[in-house]
């Protein structure tokens, strides 16, 4: 199944949606009482699930074209958003990074979420160095501590797409990147979350970045360092990743900064990022004066 969080023109209260084709059925037309989050969804395990399979499945519920709504964040008020850096050869490659023996991971403030086709601003005074980046975000189903990669994959409940908007002289500046990544509307999630079933392999992916009509990124998720499950386990081995929390594993070459010339986004920049399986993330940018 697919989800996302729909808002009207009338108001911009958030419905949690079933996502079919070009048709949106809310949830609360489905189950009473019901989520009104993708979070509360998760949080309430397989049993809430099922329930809202089997009310989809009977086919009653008003369906709505897309096209009258608005997308939120495909992801709300996870509990954490853990980011991994340097997990494509070629982007570590391009940034004249070197990937350590451990994975590299950095936080994502609450802020920096917006969903797909909202507008990013940002103030030409703090950066004019703001590059994409296409990445896979995984969403967490159950509590898991101490995992082993041969079962990781079992405590997914999702994935979906993220840009992991970055501003690069920021992160080349400062020992850290929670902040060169954490503008706000920097980490646009979605369209939608996809429920594990339908991604049976998720290093086996085309994941692609467009900006100004121009493919940027074009690689495979089974370029990563360290797989999914990997990452899983060794989040795992030292915090418990609790329901909903958000990874988003890393982006592949073809980075603005490294180009030649470079290409960073501008006022008024589309970036699109698309991942086989889950959709295409786009996200419209307007620098301020």
């Amino acid at each position: 199944m697919r989800f996302a969080h729909l808002s009207t023109n009338a108001s911009e209260t958030l419905h949690l949606a079933v996502i079919d084709g070009e048709d949106a059925i809310l949830v609360s037309d489905l189950l009473s009482p019901a989520p009104s989050t993708l979070q509360e969804l998760i949080e309430g395990g397989d049993e809430m699930l099922d329930r809202l399979r089997a009310a989809f499945a009977d086919d009653i519920a008003p369906r709505h074209p897309i096209g009258g709504f608005s997308f939120g964040s495909a992801v709300i008020a996870p509990p954490a958003i853990l980011a991994v850096g340097l997990n494509y050869a070629a982007h570590s490659s391009e940034l004249g990074l070197k990937t350590d023996t451990a994975p590299t991971v950095f936080t994502l403030w609450p802020n920096s979420l917006t969903g797909h086709r909202h507008t990013t601003s940002w103030p030409r005074s703090l950066s004019e160095s703001i590059d994409y980046e296409a990445e896979l975000g995984v969403v967490i189903g159950r509590p898991a501590k101490d995992v082993a990669a041969e079962d990781a994959l079992d405590a997914v409940w999702g994935y979906t797409a993220v840009n992991d908007i970055t501003a690069r002289d920021i992160q080349f500046a400062e020992a850290q990147w929670s902040r060169c990544k954490s503008f706000d509307g920097f980490t646009p999630t979605g369209p939608v979350v996809v429920t594990a079933d339908e991604i049976p392999d998720p290093q086996d992916l085309h994941i692609w970045a467009v900006v100004d009509g121009q493919t940027v990124q074009d690689a495979s998720t089974g370029q990563m360092v360290r797989s999914v499950a990997t990452l899983i386990a060794h989040l795992s081995s030292s915090i418990t990743l609790l329901p909903g929390t958000l990874i988003s594993t890393g982006s592949p070459g073809g980075a603005g900064y490294s180009r030649d010339p470079q290409i960073f986004l501008r006022d008024r920049s589309t970036v699109t990022v698309g991942i086989d399986g889950i959709g295409e993330l786009t996200t419209n940018c307007r620098v301020l004066d």
